[in-house]
């Protein structure tokens, strides 16, 4: 595939589809492993920590998350630059907010027989909102293939590590808690 004279992707001899080069070795490649995974590989070509696989970018056009290797392991990567932010304030009722949170054990309809742990998303939306994809109850409408309209859910999501500030910040406000009572012990048994 060309653009404006300039081969911009190949599918490779070997079946590949190679996006941005010309060898099998380099840039990116995605393709479908026939053997040892029964999905789509997205490869980057390059040998260097940190190369990016994905990058997210919002519509100033800048980069707000990225999906990168370090050669051992897969980051999944969300903009923390302390440049971007403003008006922080420190988390001060985080054990109050921790308490509020109902994790559960449970399957889904679709594997009955695997137990999970996890959360309801409309239970954690008052307390994590940032945590929250979409709208308790929501359904949408799609025409099947026989040409009748259908309507299906339209499930919320979790990002559970939005999480993890609040399980830091009760965590951090327990420490605090343990150290003053055993002072107290400690005057106590003098």
């Amino acid at each position: 595939f060309n653009i404006s004279n300039s081969e911009a992707a190949r599918f490779m001899a070997s079946g590949n589809f190679a996006i941005g080069n010309t060898v099998d070795t380099a840039g990116l490649r995605i393709y479908r492993h026939l053997q040892s995974y029964a999905g789509i590989i997205i490869q980057n070509g390059t040998n260097n920590t940190g190369g990016v696989f994905q990058g997210f970018h919002n519509y100033a056009n800048s980069r707000i998350g990225s999906i990168s290797q370090n050669n051992s392991a897969v980051q999944f990567n969300t903009s923390s630059d302390y440049r971007l932010k403003e008006n922080e304030v420190a988390i001060s009722d985080g054990i109050t907010r921790l308490k509020q949170l109902k994790p559960y054990k449970f399957n889904f309809k679709i594997q009955a027989d695997k137990t999970v742990d996890g959360f309801f998303a409309h239970e954690v939306s008052s307390i994590v909102p940032e945590a929250i994809t979409g709208t308790k109850d929501a359904t949408e409408t799609y025409t099947d293939d026989n040409g009748d309209e259908q309507t299906k859910i339209k499930p919320q999501s979790i990002d559970q590590s939005k999480l993890v500030p609040l399980l830091t910040a009760a965590l951090q406000e327990a420490i605090t808690e343990i150290e003053s009572l055993k002072t107290r012990v400690t005057t106590l048994e003098e």
